[in-house]
């Protein structure tokens, strides 16, 4: 195991960097929001990455204390990482770095990886802007269906955040759009409720969620 790096400066944000400021580390936790994964899973939704980096890089979060590391219960029988409370406490940091780099999403280069669920912390904050943040929400992206939790376990406090493919279970809204939009709303240029009212973001459902979005 290689040795623990650090700044060794005496404030706070030199130590946040000196446990998640590694190429990779952030977008691991990214993925993990959406609950458990097995490795093969985090590497096939992290383009780039080489399958030695993923493995410093998850070994350098449990010992960080980011993440931990379990057995499935057998037909499973296989190893997944999920994120310890102080894991999913980098929730906040994530969504204000998105938005923060939100500006740079523009017209999509021809090297750009792109998954669906990607798209879930800009629309999160999206539905909380637009006072719908409670309750399953279902997307459905061209580039693949994704859920999330617009409730309280959406600040990471227990249970995933969002998943891949459909809901697990009716959702209180469902939710249809294509990526430029949401790449849209995650830069600020229209709101979730002006985006439904325009017809860019097709609602259905009779939940909470939906009902304030359509009441807009």
């Amino acid at each position: 195991m290689s040795p623990r790096r650090s700044y060794d400066q005496y404030c706070s944000a030199a130590r946040a960097l000196d446990a998640v400021g590694d190429r990779w580390t952030l977008l691991i936790v990214r993925e993990l929001l959406a609950g458990p994964r097995r490795y093969t899973d985090l590497h096939a939704d992290l383009p780039g990455v080489s399958t030695d980096v993923l493995a410093s890089r998850l070994k350098d979060m449990e010992r960080e204390g980011l993440t931990t590391r379990r057995r499935l219960p057998p037909p499973g029988a296989a190893y997944v990482y999920e994120l310890t409370a102080r894991g999913r406490g980098l929730l906040p940091v994530l969504e204000a770095l998105g938005a923060w780099g939100a500006g740079e999403l523009g017209e999509r280069r021809p090297t750009d990886a792109v998954r669906a669920h990607w798209f879930a912390l800009p629309l999160l904050r999206a539905l909380r802007e637009a006072g719908a943040g409670e309750g399953l929400v279902e997307v459905r992206l061209e580039e693949g269906d994704f859920h999330l939790y617009a409730d309280a376990r959406a600040e990471g406090e227990d249970g995933p955040v969002y998943g891949e493919g459909p809901a697990p279970g009716e959702p209180d809204a469902r939710l249809v759009l294509d990526a430029a939009t949401c790449a849209a709303l995650g830069r600020g240029e229209v709101g979730l409720r002006d985006a439904v009212r325009d017809g860019r973001v097709g609602v259905t459902g009779d939940g909470t969620a939906a009902k304030a979005l359509r009441e807009g």
